[in-house]
């Protein structure tokens, strides 16, 4: 009952958002709520069921956004007669570099193991940069106002969304290689450190995706607003309904856009569930309790970790791949730590760890707040000041604050929640 009526509440706050706002406010909450939550649901499996402080999230939600634009834009034909050849070699050359040090550093022992892989990394490196730079330059002068980048595959958007859980599984696969035998608080520094790493190589490689010039006009999943107005039978049933074409249109794609992403979700939610009721869920919840009894018991710690690991970076690249989608755009300069960790973060915590609904409970009531609580600031430093003289220092110092009730807000509701219910909205049973 408790779930149901907290649910309910959140719905109706969406809902009271459409009837005082407007629907198409409220319908974008929803999406965003919708694509929160199945972050959400990322990082609950991460920390929730394997106890896992990954707080570079905004990392493999950046590696979605790049599948994106990898797989949905089509290619730039000039640019890869310019060099793009020459930059698949130079990657090529890159990773055989890394593989020939780790296969000397294995094979050779004593004091020359040192030496010979310090000097296969200089050699290929050297190699490598004299393959890549020239390709990179030729293709980056291609039109750089307009492209400037290879391109993609240019094929359906919807395939994104998978290659972009791959992706960011990958990358998960070799940080937790690397990563996962840390304690959790130097786990923490090192995965926000590679997310930085990431966003880095996202802005400086413009041949990728255009760098901080943003990749704009991504395929769609749904109709263009514009194709809607222009369709007499879809104008005619708007009118039917009393909505002239531009609202209708708009209202409509955002609803294909939410039955979309609440398809993904509750795909998600159903396999997490079955994932936390099974053997497999009560052991990796076991090794969150006491490893040290886990491993007594003979259960591979650091190998169930790594899954984990996988998995919820994974579901953090699906929903980075939906939410570019949903902009039509990669603006990689974006992608900062306190919304994309942050605010993820708050939302497992706030809903209630360990609970996969609690942690979509947690992704649509914070992002509706994150929203709304601003204009409802607005709206409360209004009524405050009224009464007070126009150019007051205390009035122009109340509505300058205005902006940073989002932070205040957030703040003040971890606490409150860490503070009476420790566990969280609806916590773990």
């Amino acid at each position: 009952m408790r779930t149901v009526l907290m649910f309910a509440a959140v719905a109706g706050l969406i809902i009271g958002t459409g009837f005082l706002q407007s629907w198409n406010s409220a319908l974008l909450i929803l999406n965003m709520g919708l694509i929160s939550a199945v972050m959400a649901l990322g990082v609950n499996l991460q920390w929730g069921l394997a106890g896992l402080f990954n707080v570079g999230v905004m990392g493999f939600v950046a590696l979605g956004g790049l599948a994106v634009v990898l797989i949905s834009m089509p290619p730039v034909g000039a640019a890869w007669q310019a060099g793009g050849g020459n930059i698949l070699l130079g990657l090529v050359l890159g990773a055989a570099t890394i593989v020939a040090a780790v296969l000397v550093w294995s094979r050779v022992s004593g004091k020359l193991r040192g030496w010979a892989t310090a000097a296969v990394l200089l050699i290929g490196m050297v190699i490598y940069r004299m393959v890549l730079d020239p390709a990179v330059e030729a293709v980056e002068a291609v039109d750089p106002a307009l492209a400037g980048y290879l391109g993609g595959l240019g094929l359906p958007v919807l395939l994104a969304w998978p290659v972009g859980g791959v992706l960011a599984a990958g990358a998960a696969y070799v940080i937790g290689k690397t990563a996962l035998g840390l304690r959790s608080d130097y786990l923490a520094i090192a995965t926000l450190g590679i997310a930085e790493i990431i966003i880095a190589i996202l802005k400086n490689e413009d041949w990728m995706a255009r760098g901080v010039k943003n990749v704009i006009g991504l395929p769609r999943p749904v109709p263009y607003e514009v194709d809607l107005q222009n369709d007499p039978a879809f104008v005619e049933r708007a009118a039917g309904f009393g909505l002239d074409a531009t609202t209708a249109s708009t209202i409509y794609v955002k609803i294909e856009y939410g039955l979309l992403f609440a398809a993904v979700l509750i795909v998600l939610l159903v396999l997490s569930q079955l994932a936390l009721n099974s053997p497999w869920g009560r052991m990796m919840r076991a090794i969150r309790d006491n490893e040290t009894a886990a491993r007594a018991m003979g259960k591979d710690v650091t190998g169930r970790h790594l899954q984990v690991f996988v998995l919820g970076s994974a579901i953090c690249g699906v929903a980075g791949a939906m939410m570019t989608t949903l902009d039509g755009q990669l603006t990689p300069g974006s992608y900062q730590p306190l919304r994309y960790t942050f605010l993820i973060w708050v939302m497992v915590i706030v809903g209630g760890s360990g609970n996969n609904l609690g942690a979509v409970l947690g992704g649509f009531l914070i992002w509706f707040l994150w929203v709304q609580v601003e204009p409802m600031g607005q709206l409360l430093m209004t009524g405050i000041t009224a009464g007070m003289a126009d150019g007051s220092w205390l009035k122009d110092h109340l509505m300058d604050s205005v902006q940073h009730m989002r932070l205040l807000t957030m703040g003040l509701i971890l606490l409150l929640v860490l503070r009476l219910n420790p566990r969280g909205l609806l916590p773990e049973r």
